[in-house]
């Protein structure tokens, strides 16, 4: 028998403080693709207007997909997409605020996810060797625990 089952955390006697929380993604293509991302010929549309909107929905669902994860209200959620023609790369960064007992992390972090994998979807009639890169939490503030701020 498992002693340590999942449980959701009980956030009920935490008060309501406002919640920050900056995340961001990385998707690789080749320098023709990027181009035809940034020139908006991809035959899908627009790439980028898709996945902005399709970050939003998924931070708004968050709770839907990860199973321990507390329904939240979400007060603003912004994405924004830089074009690296360097590296030949889309950088996404999302950010969500809150006023509520939990953090927005895993919101941020399923809106750029969600973001780089519907870029990924639209791109890949041009390139099925594209790769999603750097998922990660950039900052956090507020709640218990503090604020963070990723130092690489």
């Amino acid at each position: 028998m498992k002693v340590n089952l999942p449980k959701m955390a009980d956030v009920s006697s935490k008060s309501q403080t406002r919640r920050e929380a900056v995340a961001s993604a990385r998707v690789c293509m080749k320098n023709e693709t990027l181009n035809m991302l940034r020139d908006d010929k991809v035959p899908k549309g627009d790439v980028l207007a898709c996945a902005k909107i399709a970050g939003i929905m998924a931070a708004k669902n968050t709770h839907a997909l990860l199973p321990l994860c507390h329904p939240l209200s979400i007060d603003n959620i912004d994405l924004s997409f830089e074009l690296d023609v360097k590296d030949s790369s889309v950088k996404i960064e999302s950010r969500c605020v809150s006023v509520g007992k939990t953090g927005v992390e895993m919101e941020a972090l399923t809106a750029a996810a969600i973001a780089a994998l519907t870029i990924y979807d639209m791109c890949k009639p041009l390139e099925k060797g594209i790769t999603i890169t750097d998922i990660r939490l950039i900052k956090k503030s507020g709640g218990k625990s503090g604020d963070y701020e990723r130092k690489d």
